[in-house]
């Protein structure tokens, strides 16, 4: 899953210093807290009685059939499918693909995550997802990480699986969203803690593969580094189309997948 290390996320950290250094109590009325949004009343396959400060972190699959195939509105794990972002000289590539793997028992989808910046390979990822049938939630089951530096495989940071150590699957994608459902996508403490937060489901945004409408807008960040955030926008029967400056170019099939 890509990292979240970007300009916003400097940026917040930043203002948080120089706040720290004045006399003002309150945050900024235009930066909402965590307080500031309630969550609905059901959470999908959870428990509901999670208060507006909270973030969902446990997710009930017991009666769910769990699938490797299919999607919802806003992420499809068909494949083949593919996903091509580009930002200045970034470029993300998220494929779907024709493997399966078990993660906690669970037969899940890999899709692969592959990221290069000034045209040099700089992270590849093998994510986990499972869909649950009866709700059409998107579950995320941990990922294998290759990151590069100079051409040369450097670290595998972040890497996790559910069911090793204290690591548990998150949601990744809600099948029935909602605004102000607040939950957490990585589960793997000490290692990976991404959480979401959905702030709109109206928004009309343009990227060079076109202008979409009626899409979902995420807040996100990590329990790990809370003051860092970043904002990413999914379209209908497409998935994401925006992570922070990179913007969609390409979507569908694979010719001959």
């Amino acid at each position: 899953m890509r990292r979240l290390v970007n300009g916003t996320a400097t940026f917040v950290m930043l203002i948080a210093v120089f706040l720290a250094g004045c006399t003002i109590s309150q945050p900024p009325t235009s930066e909402p807290t965590d307080t500031a949004s309630q969550p609905p009343t059901s959470m999908p396959t959870a428990t509901a009685s999670a208060s507006a400060s909270e973030w969902q972190n446990t997710f009930d699959i017991s009666t769910c059939t769990m699938t490797t195939t299919g999607s919802n509105p806003y992420f499809i794990l068909e494949p083949g499918f593919r996903l091509v972002l580009e930002g200045g000289t970034e470029v993300l590539v998220i494929t779907v693909l024709d493997e399966i793997i078990e993660v906690d028992g669970i037969q899940t989808r890999v899709v692969e995550e592959r990221e290069s910046k000034d045209g040099e390979l700089t992270e590849i990822s093998r994510n986990f997802f499972a869909i649950c049938e009866q709700t059409n939630d998107v579950y995320y089951f941990g990922e294998e990480v290759d990151m590069y530096r100079g051409g040369e495989l450097s670290s595998h940071s972040g890497a996790w699986r559910s069911g090793e150590g204290d690591a548990k699957y998150g949601l990744i994608m809600p099948g029935a969203p909602r605004v102000g459902m607040k939950y957490y996508q990585e589960l793997a403490p000490g290692v990976a803690m991404d959480r979401a937060e959905i702030i709109s489901l109206d928004e009309t945004f343009s990227t060079p593969a076109g202008e979409f409408t009626n899409s979902l807008r995420t807040k996100e960040g990590s329990a790990l580094n809370p003051l860092e955030m970043e904002f990413k926008t999914y379209a209908p029967g497409i998935g994401l189309i925006q992570d922070e400056k990179l913007l969609l170019t390409e979507h569908g099939f694979i010719e001959g997948k």
